[in-house]
């Protein structure tokens, strides 16, 4: 059996971030409890490993004593949370994705033009909770091409779509051609919302999987994206299962199988990923073939608040970007020698 291991996988940079702020405040306070407001990505793993280090998730801010550190997860918060994080005296630091945050900006600035605001995507997900907080009076929710057919447009020439960034490209796609065939004088965002991450994830399982007999999708159930790789690698013929982690495999999937595909949601860490290889080297002596088809690199500031608080406790911020670039394998960490194929070696 050979195992397809897809890069890009796994973390995006926007989740490499707010964990990384999430640590950096743990190391940097640690007399003090550290709040999280929502999930800090939405991966079970990453929060249970945050709470053994004593950091309190919370879904209400009152949780927070007056004046306790709070970090807003990479979803982002609604300026309600913001006005009563300042309300309750509480030492907020913004973990939220800059991707995510271009939505917000772009919603705030329709806004002010007096604008009809389309936000794609779902209607409970944090992030569209969020967004939809800036202008609750001029942004309405569209979760499907059956909502599409209910919406009144007074003027469609002064209406934007915008879009959470985790949707599938294809479900996306599907819903903007129906808001433009009822309405084509809607506009488009200045560039496409759905992250970079989440697009390179859903092409590279889209290219891969119609080789495959099964798609391993490594995430936890709340994730969106990892959904999305599940939803696509069925679409394009593969059987899939969505994992949290190595403990969930069944040895029966695999009877009769050659090749297996895995891959990540953007908030599963890579040592599940790896994992779940050497779980498959053991049982069936699997092969590891590694196939990238495109490398991410990206590069994100340390939120404002947190590197204030490094100078007021005199550490050295110097150049304190984070950076993330694609996960490497190697033979030692996944349980097999892997053999690396780019997309170029595919056609």
């Amino acid at each position: 059996m050979r195992i397809l291991l897809v890069n890009p996988r796994g973390f995006c940079a926007g989740v490499h971030m707010a964990i990384q702020v999430v640590d950096q405040a743990l190391d940097l306070l640690p007399d003090e409890t550290i709040y999280v407001f929502h999930e800090i990505v939405h991966n079970k793993h990453v929060v249970a490993r945050f709470k053994e280090r004593g950091v309190r998730f919370i879904e209400d801010l009152a949780e927070a004593p007056a004046g306790a550190i709070v970090i807003y997860s990479a979803h982002g918060v609604s300026p309600r949370v913001r006005e009563m994080a300042k309300e309750r005296s509480l030492r907020a630091i913004d973990a939220t994705c800059p991707l995510v945050t271009k939505v917000h900006m772009e919603a705030i600035r329709y806004a002010k033009r007096g604008w009809r605001i389309l936000l794609i995507g779902h209607a409970n997900h944090q992030e569209v909770i969020g967004t939809l907080g800036e202008a609750p009076e001029a942004i309405t929710v569209v979760e499907s091409v059956e909502d599409v057919a209910s919406l009144e447009i007074e003027d469609a020439a002064q209406a934007v779509y915008l879009t959470q960034t985790t949707l599938s490209v294809d479900d996306a796609e599907r819903i903007v051609r129906a808001i433009h065939e009822r309405y084509p004088e809607v506009k488009a965002p200045p560039s496409d919302d759905i992250c970079y991450a989440t697009t390179n994830r859903q092409a590279a399982v889209r290219q891969m999987a119609p080789d495959c007999d099964l798609a391993l999708v490594i995430g936890s159930k709340n994730s969106s994206n990892s959904v999305r790789l599940t939803e696509i690698a069925e679409s394009e013929g593969a059987a899939a299962r969505l994992i949290d982690d190595a403990d969930e495999l069944d040895r029966s999937w695999f009877e009769g199988l050659d090749r297996v595909l895995v891959t990540a949601g953007a908030s599963a860490p890579e040592d599940l990923v790896a994992e779940v290889c050497r779980r498959l080297v053991g049982w069936f002596d699997a092969q590891i073939e590694v196939s990238s088809i495109i490398d991410e690199e990206l590069e994100f500031a340390l939120p404002l608040r947190l590197r204030e608080m490094m100078v007021e406790r005199g550490v050295d911020v110097g150049d304190r970007s984070i950076r993330f670039t694609t996960p490497q394998v190697t033979e030692a960490g996944y349980g097999a020698t892997p053999l690396t194929v780019g997309a170029s070696d595919r056609g």
